[in-house]
């Protein structure tokens, strides 16, 4: 089973029903070193590179039944300032 979170799909999916908390990976699991939270305050785990490999979710259930679905602001994304000069000065 896989989960897509706008463009990441997380294809590693564990769901703790006792504490009713959503764990979303991608690939298989793995140590975290560094973390943020999203605005709706679900943990997101993030590699060494910066990349996000994780979300965890509380209450993913209650969330699912009250508001249908879940959602889970992106990490803000950034353009490098090079590309963007170079973009700029193309258009």
């Amino acid at each position: 089973m896989s989960v897509s979170v706008g463009s990441i799909t997380f294809d590693s999916v564990s769901y703790d029903r006792d504490a009713d908390v959503l764990y979303l990976s991608v690939g298989d699991p793995a140590q975290a070193v560094d973390f943020d939270e999203s605005r709706e305050g679900h943990a997101l785990r993030y590699d060494a590179g910066g990349k996000l490999v994780g979300i965890t979710i509380v209450g993913a259930r209650r969330l699912h039944e009250q508001d249908g679905g879940i959602v889970v602001t992106p990490p803000q994304l950034r353009v490098d300032g090079d590309e963007l000069a170079a973009a700029l000065a193309a258009a």
